[in-house]
């Protein structure tokens, strides 16, 4: 068989990923953080791009300058809609639920009440009685806001008391070379030879000036493991007596729960024992944590959504979150008019184009936001009326197929954007969970709610009757839920729940 060469015109078709779908693609699966500053950006090399609240002021100025004419420039140039600021008020209305009215729970409210935030506000009242003005006149208090918008670091709060200290020359510059090295937790690093050697000084008068420095506030801090920070602060208490010296000594014992063992080398009962584990866990672990904490950052969410007096959902988009811009009309006609080189008109068009697809992108990226928000709350509505326990399994594709999507635009869209709700701010991914098959071979369950379930049932346990996985097995077979030991056990792990044998432990410490 002979190979020849030839010529032929063939019709394909392919996706081609044009500037404009790349940069609406990218757009969709930001945040409204994100979104902010890359509009930002544009907004910076785009001369034809303008804020809603700047071209409103330059209309409201000009407007008496120009009495009679729209100013609109050339007004064929643009397609229509495209001259005005993107319209965020778009809402969606849902059809009355069959369901019972919302009822909020507020006693489910998590409890923070772990004595760590009294710690920090005992930390910072120390922290502004230490360094509030000595001589109490108004003009030493400086910046008020700077003052209080600032915290100290650990490093700083540290330096203010070595200042008080009365040491040598020598000895404080041991000191702040061993403030250097305490990390963010407040235990010291690294090699105190390695420091002797540096500077040329004996170790023991580097021990020295630590076990000073092991005095500063906040208690623990400058210690070299975990048994040495316990027992600073137990120091600093007047509570480290031989007993709670040797409890320390033994820490790995108490983590594997070997009470017995425990009671024999510290020599005493049962009682004393649980008083003494009781103390080490109001203890902090990491008293550096105290300092340099980011600040938190507040959840702005995308989408409000809020019972109608029918029972139905209004949701609406968070028009606050979202940049509004425009295009210059004005200020393109009256540039193109201007004798521009070639080069000049086809840069002018270019950004004329990039403005214009920057504004139809943010509307369709707005669009679709509420499109799948709706769509969300209309199959999610049994959690939004009954809670966690009537979460529906829910996957990408049931969206996808409902408005008609495909499902990688779904997973951009649910990623990083937040739904404000009656029951609280969620991100649009928490309502995607799996599925556990149905015992009796009805509905499945989701995922989320059995993991509640599964919470439920072992905060309702007694110390008599601590719950086994495969109790607990038997318990949601009972109550329709066909699932494994297995997948029970990874659940009760991944909530951070330990064995029951743990559990029976604990609570016999507790006792």
């Amino acid at each position: 068989m002979a190979i020849s060469q030839r010529l032929d015109l063939r019709q394909t078709q392919s996706l081609v990923m044009t500037p404009q779908l790349q940069q609406a693609i990218k757009l969709l699966q930001l945040s409204n953080i994100e979104l902010i500053q890359y509009v930002d950006a544009e907004l910076e090399q785009n001369p034809l791009l303008e804020r809603e609240e700047t071209m409103a002021e330059r209309d409201a100025a000009a407007a008496p300058a120009e009495p009679g004419g729209d100013g609109d420039g050339i007004e064929g140039e643009l397609p229509p809609g495209e001259r005005d600021a993107v319209d965020y008020t778009a809402t969606d209305t849902l059809p009355a639920a069959n369901e019972a009215p919302l009822d909020t729970d507020y006693d489910a409210a998590p409890n923070a009440d772990d004595g760590t935030d009294l710690g920090a506000l005992e930390a910072g009242l120390h922290s502004f009685q230490n360094g509030g003005s000595k001589s109490g006149s108004f003009d030493d208090l400086g910046d008020l806001d700077t003052g209080f918008a600032r915290q100290l670091t650990l490093r700083e709060h540290l330096l203010e008391q070595l200042g008080l200290e009365p040491l040598s020359p020598m000895d404080r510059l041991i000191a702040v070379h061993l403030i250097d090295m305490v990390d963010d937790n407040g235990y010291l690093t690294g090699d105190l030879l390695a420091l002797s050697e540096l500077l040329s000084c004996p170790v023991e008068a580097i021990e020295a000036v630590l076990g000073c420095l092991q005095r500063f506030d906040p208690a623990g801090v400058f210690a070299r493991s975990l048994g040495e920070c316990l027992g600073l602060q137990l120091r600093d208490r007047n509570r480290l007596d031989p007993c709670m010296q040797a409890l320390l000594d033994n820490l790995p014992r108490l983590a594997a729960r070997d009470l017995s063992g425990l009671r024999r080398i510290c020599g005493v009962d049962e009682d004393d024992l649980a008083e003494m584990i009781q103390e080490i866990r109001n203890l902090n672990p990491r008293p550096g944590n105290l300092f340099d904490v980011e600040p938190a950052q507040p959840i702005t969410p995308d989408i409000f959504m809020r019972l109608q007096a029918d029972g139905g959902w209004l949701v609406e988009l968070n028009s606050d979150a979202l940049p509004r811009v425009l295009v210059n009309s004005r200020y393109y006609a009256r540039i193109s008019r201007s004798g521009l080189k070639r080069d000049e008109k086809d840069y002018l068009s270019e950004r004329l184009q990039s403005a214009n697809w920057l504004v139809k992108s943010l509307h369709q990226r707005a669009n679709t936001i509420l499109r799948v928000a709706t769509e969300i709350v209309r199959q999610q509505d049994g959690f939004f009326h009954r809670g966690v326990q009537a979460l529906r399994p829910l996957i990408l594709r049931d969206i996808a197929e409902a408005i008609g999507m495909h499902e990688s635009t779904i997973s951009r869209v649910t990623t990083n954007k937040y739904i404000a709700t009656p029951r609280g701010i969620y991100e649009l991914k928490y309502f995607f969970t799996s599925s556990i098959a149905s015992a009796n071979g009805g509905v499945a369950h989701s995922a989320e709610a059995v993991r509640f379930r599964i919470k439920g049932l072992i905060d309702q346990e007694h110390l008599t009757d601590v719950l086994s996985d495969d109790k607990i097995v038997e318990l949601l077979v009972a109550d329709g839920i066909d699932i494994a030991r297995r997948t029970v056990a990874k659940y009760r792990e991944a909530m951070r729940i330990p064995s029951s044998v743990q559990r029976r432990r604990d609570k016999m410490i507790r006792l």
